[in-house]
């Protein structure tokens, strides 16, 4: 797989590079023609610093973030955009004005979950939900829907790539974009032209990464 991958640069900042393998695969929601891999950005100091710059300035006309919630071990940015949200004069109404950086669990149901501990960084705090991918938009309809269950107030969603523009009405600021990518398609499981052409699926893919089958 990766011998096939291929580098897309951001359009707003060209040190953020895409690394995407054509193919044959399954979320968690859907089938993918391309399989995005976000190992580096989310892991690399130098990306990541890039990547938090990029999604800050998608929130200048924003007056409050308290929480910013990572999914898809998307921390590291997470941190680094708390940084530029605060140095651009986002205000938080935390008691110690700074913003928490969160991420959710999953229970053996796969429903995301916040722990009591971590229950105080949502209810009532405005919260920015951050995540690394989204395809269809319905793991980012599930999580606003628990972070509205705690009592969190969505304050904006951000996402490395996305082919949705928005969910439930709130806009999905991203990076990426499914037009920056060549001939990306996302499918319905029992709509998937790669399947119907007996192309089996390569891996399981996610926000995390990939397993192959």
């Amino acid at each position: 797989m990766e011998s096939r991958a291929i580098k897309i640069y951001a359009p707003m900042n060209k040190k953020l590079a895409l690394k995407v393998i054509p193919g044959h695969f399954a979320t968690s929601n859907s089938h993918i023609n391309l399989y995005i891999d976000l190992t580096t950005m989310k892991t690399r100091q130098s990306e990541a610093a890039e990547a938090a710059k990029v999604m800050a300035r998608q929130y200048v006309n924003s007056t409050v973030v308290d929480t910013i919630v990572c999914l898809d071990g998307c921390e590291v940015i997470g941190a680094f955009l708390a940084h530029e949200l605060s140095s651009a004069g986002i205000c938080s109404m935390n008691a110690h004005q700074t913003i928490y950086i969160i991420a959710p669990e999953f229970n053996t149901n796969g429903q995301m979950i916040f722990r009591e501990n971590n229950q105080p960084a949502v209810y009532g705090k405005h919260v920015l939900l951050l995540a690394a991918s989204a395809t269809t938009g319905g793991t980012l309809r599930r999580s606003l829907e628990c972070i509205q269950y705690y009592g969190g107030l969505i304050q904006g969603i951000s996402s490395i790539f996305s082919a949705v523009d928005e969910v439930d009405n709130i806009t999905v600021h991203s990076i990426f974009k499914s037009k920056d990518l060549p001939d990306y398609n996302s499918y319905t499981v029992g709509a998937c032209p790669l399947c119907d052409a007996n192309n089996r699926l390569e891996a399981i893919v996610n926000g995390y990464g990939y397993m192959k089958l």
